[in-house]
């Protein structure tokens, strides 16, 4: 496990936001391990378990464990796990990042209190008291359509000089703007991570790292390329990249996420297309256009069918 004065070591690439997969209203322990497989085989750099895009929210306590239980035993060193562990509750979130450590998590992902809409006081105690309550790194995660609260970049800058275990940011506040005034201030050691796949590159071309992404659960050797290509200076590789995944990237989003990856995944034969309420499955239009745009990306055959690579049997 990584200790926190362990900030040096990058953190840098593409970290997958795994969804949490379902069956019968459990959670579906083969389907999650064939997933976590697929997703080294393309070279990730690391999986986030139990964020927003693994349906978090509707886990109990014990259940939000055995996922990230489960990665790590999975994972078994070869990427790092970064569990998510945030809530709006600060002694819940301590309870959970107490766990997740002890269950050996790498980092921790802390999204900003929600409903609560925490001052900007209250989200760096809130932070704070997380931070002194754990040896792991900590992320701090911005996603303001989401909280209802941004987490200020003077906040991030407090946090970042008060706890030494504050080592990065998922931003998924849809500003490049945003990203460039977090590494004014922050220098060059602190961690930006792209919190939303189409807006990766012009983040990064701006100072963030690599991506939380989404779209990797589909593809995750592409996502992968595009990250490192950029990082590496093969600017053209990356922005082609892009561009060919660009609407995937979009219509990933065409209803609440997880719904639409959830059911791309389904398509691919991967998992089963099951939600826990309040999500329920995609509309008929939208789901048609999902599979033309999977189709249009190379991630479906004209027949419907995942590409073998794709296929359960890969993994």
């Amino acid at each position: 496990m990584l200790v926190a004065m362990g900030r040096a070591r990058a953190w840098s690439g593409t970290y997958t936001a795994l969804v949490t997969p379902f069956r019968e209203g459990r959670i579906d322990e083969l389907a999650l391990k064939r997933l976590i497989e697929l997703q080294i085989r393309g070279g990730v750099d690391g999986l986030v378990p139990v964020g927003t895009t693994g349906e978090s929210a509707t886990l109990d306590y014990d259940e939000h464990i055995r996922v990230i239980e489960l990665t790590v035993q999975a994972v078994a060193g070869r990427v790092r796990v970064m569990a998510g562990t945030g809530a709006n509750s600060t002694r819940e979130a301590i309870e959970l990042t107490r766990r997740a450590e002890a269950v050996g998590a790498d980092a921790a992902l802390l999204v900003a209190p929600y409903y609560n809409r925490p001052t900007q006081e209250g989200l760096f105690q809130h932070f704070r008291e997380v931070a002194r309550a754990t040896r792991l790194p900590l992320f701090l995660y911005n996603i303001p359509s989401r909280c209802g609260v941004e987490i200020g970049v003077e906040t991030v800058q407090r946090l970042a000089q008060a706890c030494p275990n504050v080592v990065g940011i998922k931003e998924a506040g849809g500003n490049a703007d945003r990203v460039s005034q977090l590494r004014s201030v922050l220098g060059t050691r602190f961690v930006i991570l792209s919190g939303d796949d189409a807006l990766t590159l012009p983040f990064m071309a701006v100072g963030a790292e690599g991506v939380v992404s989404v779209a990797s659960n589909v593809i995750p050797r592409e996502v992968s390329r595009m990250v490192r290509a950029f990082a590496e200076g093969r600017v053209k590789e990356a922005r082609r990249l892009h561009l060919q995944f660009y609407p995937l990237f979009k219509d990933l989003f065409l209803e609440t996420n997880p719904i639409p990856v959830k059911a791309a995944l389904a398509m691919m034969g991967l998992v089963a297309e099951e939600y826990r309420l309040p999500l329920v499955p995609m509309a008929p239009a939208n789901r048609e256009r999902l599979v033309q745009t999977l189709k249009k990306c190379g991630v479906l055959r004209e027949s419907g069918r995942a590409l073998k690579t794709s296929t359960p049997r890969e993994v």
